[in-house]
């Protein structure tokens, strides 16, 4: 019984061995096909970022539609070929908005009757074309005058407005409304004064001064419709500009997609009614005495297409302050936009302008700030522009990347 009871443990023994054995050869076959597989998965993987990063999309117009067409390149790494990808859709989504908000601008202004530039043919004959700034001169009825002596100055007319136009892509135009009383007094003089100058841009829009944010957002949204340019300028029409300066401020950010220039600043929030500014949603602002967000004062400021064209887009749902240029800041907050604060864009009248002018630091407009423009501006821009005005020649000479 013994020996039979040794012999069955070591034959125990004997198997626990080689189970163990077999455990270890298993164990270590098993490691060696998983580096194998896992090396095999690791170059596959290396491998297809090669094949992606070899493809590049650009975006081709094909007549009213838009086609992204993937090319073949070989020499940008997986990271630059990503970057690129991405830029060209985001470039594709731009046009793509710009060519939505061009469609509903013009037909919400044939199904609402509204004048905008005449007829439908200004949106078609501007369709194709690219400029380099569109250039609004806010305006009133009442202000016919102030047009008079802004045309007598900095604002091109007649044949030279056009050529304007053609050669450097700058478009002008009064910016007005319609009155309350539709086809009235007001109006029939407007039109008859357009029909002189052919500079005024009619907005679906009634006239108000309380309604400046409204007719801001429509300046925009109707601008973008008409004319496909790099910026978008909201000017006062009792403020003298120079059309060079300006442009060359605005070319130097003509590369930033989301630009907001002009005078920042940020007063304070008026809460006592009856003073001039008073906000009558002051408590949005926190306590009394609080400051507004930083923005860009009225008299001159520009944005580029994208958020001219993120304006017409979403002009239905963005709130209106008292104040036109609070509003226009506002709309921007939570987006992200460049600010650009250039003080060339808010100089003073004589002798402010003429001493910066004297030290090769020309404005791109003037005007007082105790009178939110030029102070009887219709008897003094004459003066303004004679001695602060840049040569007649500048804008001529001037290049502007388009």
């Amino acid at each position: 019984m013994s020996m039979k009871s040794k012999r069955w443990g070591g034959e125990v023994t004997m198997r626990n061995v080689m189970s163990r054995n077999w455990a270890f050869l298993l164990c270590f076959c098993s490691f060696c096909a998983g580096v194998l597989f896992t090396n095999r998965l690791w170059m596959v993987h290396e491998s297809r970022p090669s094949r992606i990063g070899a493809q590049r999309i650009y975006s081709e117009p094909d007549g009213c539609n838009q086609k992204l067409v993937i090319k073949h390149t070989s020499n940008d790494s997986p990271g630059e070929a990503t970057n690129h990808v991405i830029q060209e859709l985001n470039k594709t989504i731009s046009n793509l908005e710009m060519k939505l908000a061009t469609s509903r601008g013009a037909h919400e202004s044939v199904h609402n009757g509204s004048p905008i530039s005449g007829n439908l043919k200004t949106v078609q004959s501007n369709s194709k074309k690219k400029y380099f700034m569109v250039i609004g001169i806010n305006t009133a009825f009442n202000s016919r005058k102030r047009r008079d002596s802004v045309r007598a100055t900095w604002m091109p007319q007649g044949e030279e407005r056009k050529k304007l136009e053609e050669e450097k892509g700058i478009v002008i135009r009064f910016v007005i409304g319609h009155s309350s009383t539709a086809g009235g007094i007001l109006d029939k003089a407007i039109e008859a004064e357009e029909q002189v100058n052919e500079d005024l841009l009619r907005l679906n829009h009634v006239e108000g001064y309380l309604e400046l944010s409204a007719k801001t957002k429509t300046y925009f949204s109707t601008a973008v419709a008409l004319w496909d340019a790099e910026f978008y300028v909201k000017v006062d029409d009792d403020v003298h500009v120079n059309l060079a300066t300006l442009g060359m401020i605005l070319s130097k950010h003509h590369l930033k997609p989301r630009v907001y220039i002009g005078c920042m600043k940020s007063g304070p929030v008026l809460a006592r009614k009856g003073v001039k500014y008073h906000e009558p949603e002051y408590w949005k602002f926190g306590e009394v005495g609080n400051k507004y967000f930083r923005h860009a004062t009225g008299q001159l400021y520009a944005i580029s297409k994208d958020l001219a064209t993120y304006i017409s887009i979403n002009q239905d749902v963005l709130h209106k302050y008292a104040n036109e240029d609070v509003s226009l800041g506002s709309w921007f907050i939570g987006l992200d936009v460049e600010q650009v604060d250039d003080r060339r864009l808010c100089c003073g009248t004589p002798p402010d302008c003429v001493w910066k002018a004297m030290t090769g630091n020309i404005c791109a407009a003037s005007f007082d700030w105790r009178c939110s423009g030029i102070c009887r501006s219709v008897e003094r821009i004459m003066d303004v522009h004679e001695r602060c005005g840049e040569d007649k020649n500048a804008i001529w000479n001037a290049r502007f990347s388009q």
